[in-house]
C-alpha cells in the first residue's frame, strides 16, 4: 500500500504513518493480581527495537498500542485493514483516530475514524 499521507494515532506515542505498518494485533495483557487484564490493538511496524542490558542485546519487532479495551475487541485489525486498503488511493491524506467505544450490547468495540487533511472526505468504521 501506497498510504505515506495517512497517518494512525497511537495510544501514547503520537502519529505513526500507516505505510510503516506491516501487521495488526489484538491481545490481552498479563493478568496481574488486582488488576483485570485489557485486550490491545496493536499494530507491528518495519523498524526494529532493540533493547540490552550486561547479557547482552536483543533485536525483535516493534509495537505500537492503537487503543486498549477491557474485553476482545473481535474483528478490529480486520476492520481496520479494510479501512486502509479503502484508503490507499493516490491523493488521499488524513489522520485515522481509533477509538474505544460501548457497542449497545455492552462490549467493547472500536470505532476508526478518518479526518482528511482537506476535510472534504471523512470516513467512519466501526467493529
Amino acid at each position: 500500500m501506497g498510504l505515506n499521507k495517512i497517518w494512525i494515532r497511537t495510544l501514547s506515542d503520537g502519529l505513526l504513518r500507516a505505510d510503516q505498518v506491516v501487521g495488526l494485533t489484538a491481545h490481552a495483557t498479563p493478568s496481574i493480581p488486582g488488576k483485570s487484564p485489557r485486550w490491545l490493538l496493536d499494530v507491528t511496524v518495519t523498524v526494529p527495537a532493540g533493547s540490552g542490558n550486561a547479557s547482552g542485546w536483543d533485536v525483535g519487532i516493534l509495537h505500537r498500542t492503537l487503543v486498549q479495551t477491557p474485553v476482545e475487541p473481535v474483528e478490529a485489525p480486520e476492520v481496520l485493514a479494510r479501512l486502509l486498503a479503502r484508503l490507499d488511493e493516490p491523493g488521499t491524506a488524513g489522520i485515522i483516530e481509533p477509538k474505544a467505544t460501548r457497542s449497545p450490547a455492552g462490549a467493547g468495540a472500536i470505532q476508526f475514524d478518518f479526518r482528511s487533511f482537506d476535510d472534504q472526505r471523512d470516513v467512519s468504521s466501526r467493529r
